[in-house]
Parts: C-alpha cells; structure tokens; sequence
C-alpha cells in the first residue's frame, strides 16, 4: 500500500495547494459580479451574460506575462505581476471594443509556496477588479521537475463583451482619422528576453545588482486601459485601437487599419522614456529593432474621427488621463510602409 504522504515526497503537498486556495479566496470573491453563477472550487465556473445587450457578440484573449517573470522571481517581489497579467488580456478585448468579462488564469510552479500564490493571486484578482472582470477560477499547479527552483509561469485567458454593431474592425478606420497616444508605463511585459540580455540579467545576482530605481523600472506593470478607455467605448467615440504589445508600433499599429491606410506619425509628439533610450544606446539597437521590439512610451494608439475627436479630448482631459495627438491616418500608395514616421528620429536607422 502507498503511504499516505508518497505523493508529497514526489515533490506535490496537497495541503500546501488547499493552504494556497484558502488563502487566495478573499481576493478573488471580491471580484464576483451578480453574473457569477459558480466560481471558484468548482469542477468548472459558470457566468451568466448581461442583460441588456440585442445583439451580444463574446470577444475571447489568451496571454501570458513572458520573461518578466524572471525578474519578478529574481526580485522576490510578486504583488504587481499580476496586473502585468490582467492587463495583456483585457487591453486586447478593449483593443476589440470590448468591456471584459471574466478571467480565469493559471498558475504553474516548481512547489506550492501558499503566501507566494496567494500574493501573485492577490495581485490578479486586485487588477481584475480595477476593470470589472470577475476572476471566476483557475488552476494552480505545483510541478516539480518541469519547472526551475523558486520558478513559476502565469498565464490568462479573459472573455469581454460587444453589441456587434459596437465591436472595433480595421474597416471601421478612414483616410483623415486622428491617432491619439495614450502613454505606457515603460516597457510593459513586452521585449524582456532582448532587455536581459541587453543588461547582463543572466541570473539573481544580476537583477539585485541593479539601483533599486531600476528595478522599479524593469518591474513598473503594465496600464490598464479599461478606465481610459471604457467610457471612450461607451459613447462610441472611437474607430479602432491598437494594443501596442509584442512586436512594438511597426507590428500592431497596422492591425487599427486596413491595408489601404498608413499611419503616419511625428516624432516630436510623445515623450519617450528614459529606459527605452538607455536600452538603444546600450544594446546598438537599429530604429527598426526598437520600433519592432518595444512600445517606446505608447501603450494604445487610439484611431478617432476627426468629428469625435474634440469629445475624446474633452473626455481624456476631464478624467486627467494624459494623451498625446500623434498624427493621422492617410490613403496609402503601393509598396508605401504601413507605418511612416516624420520629423527627426531619436535613433540610427
């Protein structure tokens, strides 16, 4: 007969994973809407639509948090990845016109530390919260061998909601549209494995190395733009959106319009931060490298109409979000770039 600790000396303490559930259940019930019909503890979680919608279409987004992870774990410090997390799945669904739903996440790690889950859970359920998705469940999952000591990986899977009237395409977007930038908060979660390597993070040691203004820096989560963002939505003020994530402005801008449009955009019109020029410099990268790899002080490129675009202002300024009008959209010729850039640039090509 097996003992009944066997499991345990496996490297799995089941009562570690309960300790962790516990621990994490506060958090999480605090982002239930009257639409949670069964959350967390159950075999599956069940969520009611809203009332209210004629033509409901349900916008879905996978994502995880990458290789800032690393730091997270390198640091100790694991109350703010959480945000990094919610905010690379809601930030699409509002890229879509959507108002998010729910999440559910998982978390995998080499040993159930309960104090640990529960603060990344904590930080989940925290930034769920701030843009009304419920957390409705999950799993967490302690798998010694697969993962390295003290190591562990997020990720998230959120569903948002739009009229169909309501949702943002590329086809919504025209010639004379206005782009107006909303800024980031530094690197986001984007762009980490070139940031390492550029800084020398190979191991601990390296990251602690750092000033602790740095590893503010590196570590500073990701925006979520629901309450910038959500209102605009609300009144139908905005064409489309570009969610600016992997693969920086050259990548996701073009993905706000169709292929017949440019965006054409002045340099001298956002301030970029000080990492981003600390990071070129040091790593000799190309303007393609950073424009391809990083959000360079843009978190979300808003494309407007020019007859919503004193609303949108008004809206932005009221709320004292700040924003940056940034160029517009025009007709684009043939083997023309999908994204042009005027004025001088920061950086060599």
């Amino acid at each position: 007969m097996m003992r009944e600790d066997a499991y345990a000396q496996a490297g799995v303490n089941i009562e570690a994973g309960n300790q962790a559930v516990e621990a994490m259940q506060t958090a999480v019930e605090a982002t239930y809407s009257s639409e949670v019909v069964a959350g967390l503890g159950g075999f599956g979680a069940a969520f009611a639509l809203p009332k209210g919608y004629q033509e409901p279409v349900l916008v879905s987004s996978a994502d995880g948090v990458g290789t800032k992870l690393l730091l997270a774990i390198a640091s100790d410090q694991h109350a703010t990845i959480g945000q990094d997390l919610v905010a690379m799945v809601t930030n699409d669904l509002l890229a879509q016109g959507a108002t998010p739903l729910f999440l559910l996440d998982y978390l995998g790690l080499d040993k159930m530390r309960p104090q640990t889950v529960a603060t990344i859970v904590a930080g989940i359920a925290k930034a769920a919260k701030q843009v009304g998705a419920a957390l409705i469940g999950g799993e967490s999952a302690e798998l010694p061998g697969l993962y390295a000591n003290h190591h562990y990986d997020l990720a998230a899977f959120g569903v948002g909601i739009v009229e169909r009237g309501a949702m943002l395409t590329p086809a919504n977007a025209q010639a004379g549209d206005i782009l107006i930038g909303l800024p980031s908060s530094g690197l986001h979660a984007n762009g980490y494995s070139l940031v390492r390597q550029i800084l020398g993070l190979k191991t601990r040691t390296d990251f602690q190395g750092l000033t602790t203004s740095e590893q503010v820096t590196l570590l500073r989560p990701t925006i979520l733009y629901g309450p910038q963002v959500g209102p605009l939505l609300d009144k139908h003020l905005l064409a489309s959106i570009a969610n600016i994530t992997g693969g920086g402005l050259l990548e996701n801008l073009p993905r706000a319009y169709g292929s017949q449009l440019k965006a054409e955009l002045n340099w001298d019109t956002w301030p970029i931060p000080p990492i981003f020029q600390r990071l070129q410099a040091r790593g000799q990268l190309s303007q393609t490298d950073m424009l391809r790899t990083f959000n360079n002080g843009l978190g979300m490129i808003l494309v407007v109409h020019p007859q919503n675009l004193a609303a949108v202002k008004q809206d932005l300024a009221k709320a004292a979000y700040p924003f940056y009008e940034l160029g517009a959209i025009t007709a684009r010729q043939q083997q023309e770039p999908s994204v042009v850039f005027k004025g001088r640039a920061p950086w060599p090509n």
